[in-house]
C-alpha cells in the first residue's frame, strides 16, 4: 500500500519492515547485529553489504526472526536512527507498525490502516499462498510480539487518521490517503 501511495504522490517509497528483515537475516548467517547503514535501497530492491536481498529477507525463516531482532534495543535504536536520517532528506512515504509514534511523530500526513482480522489474514494468505487460519494464528502472535518494548503498535498515534480498509481496494485505499496529503 505504501509503495503505491509512494508512486502516486511521487515520493519515495521507505519499507522500515525490510530494514529489520535484513536484520534478521544477517542474524541468520551468523553476522550478529547489522550495521544500519549496511542496508540500502535501490529503486524497488532492497541490498545488504551491496547484495540484492530482496527475495531472501522474504523467507519464512527470516519473517519469523525479524520480530525477534526488532524486539532488541540496539537493533531498534540502530534501525530507527537510519530511518529518521533517510526521511529527513525528502518527501517520503514510510510504512511500519511504529513510524507515526516513534520515527517519524511530527510526519506531516499520519494514517493509521486497520482492517478486519478476517480481512488481514485473507490478504496475507492470497499474497503468501498460504492458509487463511494459519496466516490468522500468525497474526495474532506477530501483533502480541510487536505490542511489547513500552509501546502498542495496535492503536493509532496522535493526529493519525484512521482508515478501516476493510472491503477496499488498492486503488480506494491509495485514493483515501493521496487526498489527505497538501499539495
Amino acid at each position: 500500500m505504501a509503495r503505491a501511495v509512494a508512486h502516486a504522490l511521487g515520493f519515495t517509497y521507505l519499507d522500515t519492515g525490510a530494514m529489520y528483515r535484513c536484520a534478521a537475516l544477517a542474524s541468520l548467517r551468523g553476522a550478529g547485529t547489522v550495521d544500519a547503514a549496511r542496508i540500502a535501497f535501490a529503486e524497488d530492491r532492497v541490498l545488504l553489504d551491496g547484495e540484492d536481498v530482496t527475495t531472501a529477507i522474504r523467507t519464512p525463516g527470516v519473517t519469523e526472526r525479524a520480530s525477534e531482532v526488532a524486539a532488541r534495543p540496539e537493533v531498534r535504536e540502530a534501525l530507527i536512527a537510519r530511518q529518521r536520517e533517510l526521511i529527513a532528506g525528502g518527501d517520503w512515504v514510510a510504512e511500519g507498525r511504529d513510524i507515526a509514534t516513534v520515527v517519524a511523530p511530527d510526519a506531516e500526513v499520519k494514517v493509521f490502516l486497520t482492517a478486519s482480522p478476517q480481512e488481514r489474514a485473507r490478504r496475507r494468505a492470497a499474497e503468501l499462498g498460504a492458509d487463511a487460519g494459519v496466516v490468522a494464528r500468525e497474526l495474532a502472535l506477530r501483533d502480541e510480539r510487536d505490542s511489547g518494548h513500552g509501546r502498542t503498535t495496535l492503536h493509532p498515534a496522535p493526529g493519525a487518521t484512521p482508515l478501516d480498509t476493510t472491503g477496499l481496494s488498492i486503488d480506494e485505499v491509495v485514493q483515501a490517503i493521496v487526498a489527505r496529503v497538501p499539495r
